[in-house]
């Protein structure tokens, strides 16, 4: 696959294609090597933020090995072409990873999207890693809440199409959306997320990464703004 998309002229075609795309279906046949991926910008900020503004990408394996990359945001914060704002940036924390995970979990849509392809879809196109995004709030899709129970879930609908899934991963707290992307379903996302949960509310590999992310923001937030190219291991 080409490039991330630099404007949003091309960003939108590109979503597009993706959209149409049709990849083989993904599906476990053993226990998987799962990867997290999560990206946070400096504190401080409000709005939709702006180009430049120095962010930190987490990913993680669910083994406990992390990587941090830092660096610009590409563009400000516009709902459905989050892309152009933190794609590069996750992309370059999940290759930096001591090893290649099997299918990667993105703080990041899929399907619930105004072009049916979030950056979680896209992500995984990029990568050509099977995908599954898990967001705390849904962009343009809506569904009613799951029984308050583990495993609990109900569907997430756009346009009379279900696009995700809400899921209850432990008792008394919310639910989770989670949004098939590249070459996954929903069954497939539900069953991932579930498996990697345990006791907690987010999936291991997913706070993981949130964990890396914030960390090295922190420390970066002590020595001034990262640079391009910047990179911690927090193994």
């Amino acid at each position: 696959m080409a490039g991330w998309p630099a404007s949003a002229e091309e960003l939108r075609a590109a979503q597009l294609d993706l959209a149409r795309a049709a990849p083989s279906p993904w599906r476990p046949v053993r226990e998987p090597l799962v990867g997290g991926c999560f990206v946070c910008f400096a504190r401080g900020k409000t709005g939709a933020g702006a180009a430049g503004d120095p962010g930190w990408a987490g990913a993680a394996l669910a083994d406990g090995r992390t990587a941090v990359v830092a660096g610009p945001a590409g563009a400000p914060y516009e709902a459905g072409l989050l892309a152009l704002r933190e794609g590069p940036l996750f992309e370059r924390a999940v290759r930096a990873l001591a090893e290649r995970p099997e299918v990667l979990i993105v703080n990041a849509t899929g399907r619930d999207h105004p072009r049916r392809a979030g950056l979680a879809l896209h992500l995984g196109a990029r990568l050509d890693v099977p995908t599954i995004g898990v967001t705390h709030r849904l962009l343009m899709a809506s569904g009613e809440w799951p029984a308050d129970e583990r495993g609990g879930r109900s569907p997430i609908m756009l346009d009379g199409e279900t696009v995700g899934a809400w899921l209850r991963t432990r008792p008394g707290t919310r639910p989770l959306a989670v949004h098939p992307g590249w070459c996954t379903d929903v069954d497939t996302g539900v069953e991932l997320v579930l498996a990697t949960t345990g006791q907690r509310r987010t999936p291991e590999p997913l706070r993981l990464a949130r964990s890396a992310a914030r960390t090295a923001r922190a420390l970066g937030s002590k020595h001034g703004s990262p640079r391009p190219g910047d990179e911690a291991d927090l193994e």
